[in-house]
């Protein structure tokens, strides 16, 4: 997989939640999962992926153009997002 962003996007987002672009390709893998961002027209399909980083969960905003995944934000899962995520993986292990 390759893998780019907006460099300003990455340090603005790396001071604002302590989380970095570069470490996004650790949590695209089999624990995460992954669904399409459906609440406003973007202009191109995003999809919004859950999954574990550095033991904890992260949520990133990605797209995909052209075979290259552009990540777009990258913050810590809120409580809401941590409990959907134990049931979506909780239904995938049965």
């Amino acid at each position: 997989m390759k893998f780019e962003w907006d460099e300003a996007k990455r340090l603005s987002n790396l001071e604002n939640h302590g989380l970095d672009f570069e470490d996004a390709h650790f949590v695209f893998n089999e624990k995460a999962y992954v669904v399409e961002d459906t609440r406003k027209d973007y202009g191109e399909t995003r999809y919004i992926l859950i999954g574990p980083l550095f033991r904890r969960l992260v949520v990133i905003v990605f797209t995909v153009r052209q075979d290259v995944i552009r990540i777009i934000s990258m913050r810590k899962a809120n409580q809401r997002e941590q409990k959907q995520y134990v049931r979506k993986r909780s239904k995938t292990n049965r």
